[in-house]
């Protein structure tokens, strides 16, 4: 297993034209197939009766990210109904290939990616968003006097993955005048050796693990500037919503009921990613779930529409994604990318 703090969340490949989504259909070789899978029962087994058997494609090893999941296959009571497998992604995993294609019927995903799928081609909806604000941070030594975004170019070095679409909108929005854009690395050796270095990183991973080795780290959130997509969304196909609504519905149901018991109790379902991903301590996990409740939980959040979705939301994202290049203006429409219709308040 790979370190934890490697960042997931640029390995996802745009998928390139509908041409390559033709050549990958649901017998082609699975690149997860190898992956340790979890269940309620930790067999990855299917259950016989009305208990649905369903297939989660998660879109990095596991995390605290995916808590909310994790609570549906680990908590006797949400596990009822719904036999949650989760499949554990990783470097190069197609999360939305995989289930534009049928590969699996539902994944995680981030809603920029939802959206550059769309454009390429792939039939994906986002159906439920627990995380309502972006994790996407800058990581800054706090010796170096890095505030604001205004203050980022007195770092002399940022690492990030520049093709990346908050790379490519912060680089629009920000001077980076002096300040030399650099490969991402994938963990944050360099970040605490180098005091002119920063990086980026999600909020409620890489700060830790940064401050626990002994560095001095302060973050800005990449939301700061405007860019803030859904996190950790829970994706299906058009077809699954088309031929399979009720399984979408109850999914949908069982998600937002297991992001709201992880996000009150989730020792249960850190304990079973921490034994997935051993990398990924129960110190780090308890401190991601502190960071993920002002996430999940901005202003006007509650239990009962966690997870909710809206239009401007997701037009707005549409719009930045064409300005700073990463879609063709008409390749997308806002309004087909989400369903709100398989969602019930509370």
């Amino acid at each position: 297993m790979p370190p934890t703090n490697l960042n997931r969340r640029e390995f996802l490949p745009f998928l390139a034209s509908p041409l390559l989504l033709a050549g990958c259909g649901g017998q082609a070789e699975n690149p997860i197939s190898t992956a340790k899978s979890v269940d309620n029962t930790g067999s990855g087994t299917k259950n016989e009766g009305a208990r649905q058997s369903v297939e989660l494609g998660l879109n990095w090893y596991p995390e605290a990210e995916h808590g909310g999941y994790f609570a549906v296959a680990v908590d006797e009571a949400l596990s009822r109904a719904i036999d949650l497998k989760l499949t554990p992604g990783g470097p190069g995993v197609p999360v939305v290939q995989n289930v534009a294609t049928g590969r699996v019927p539902f994944a995680v995903a981030n809603a920029d990616q939802v959206l550059t799928g769309r454009a390429a081609g792939a039939d994906v909806v986002a159906v439920f968003a627990p995380l309502q604000m972006s994790p996407r941070c800058i990581l800054v030594h706090e010796k170096a006097g890095i505030r604001n975004f205004d203050d980022l170019k007195k770092a002399k070095k940022l690492a990030m993955n520049a093709n990346s679409t908050f790379a490519i909108y912060l680089q629009k929005k920000v001077s980076l005048e002096g300040c030399t854009v650099v490969a991402y690395p994938g963990n944050v050796a360099q970040f605490l050796l180098d005091e002119d270095f920063a990086q980026q990183a999600y909020v409620f991973s890489e700060p830790y693990l940064a401050r626990k080795k002994g560095g001095d780290p302060a973050s800005l959130m990449v939301s700061d500037i405007g860019f803030n997509p859904y996190t950790s969304v829970l994706i299906t196909s058009g077809e699954m919503i088309r031929t399979k609504p009720d399984l979408v519905r109850l999914m949908v149901k069982a998600s937002q009921a297991g992001w709201v018991k992880y996000l009150a109790e989730p020792a249960a379902a850190n304990a079973r990613i921490h034994e997935m991903n051993p990398e990924m301590e129960l110190d780090v996990l308890e401190f991601g779930v502190g960071e993920l409740k002002k996430l999940c939980y901005p202003e006007g959040i509650t239990d009962e529409n966690l997870g909710s979705m809206t239009l401007e939301r997701w037009s707005q994202l549409a719009d930045q994604l064409v300005e700073c290049g990463a879609v063709e203006a008409g390749k997308i429409k806002a309004e087909e990318a989400f369903d709100m219709s398989f969602f019930a308040k509370g």
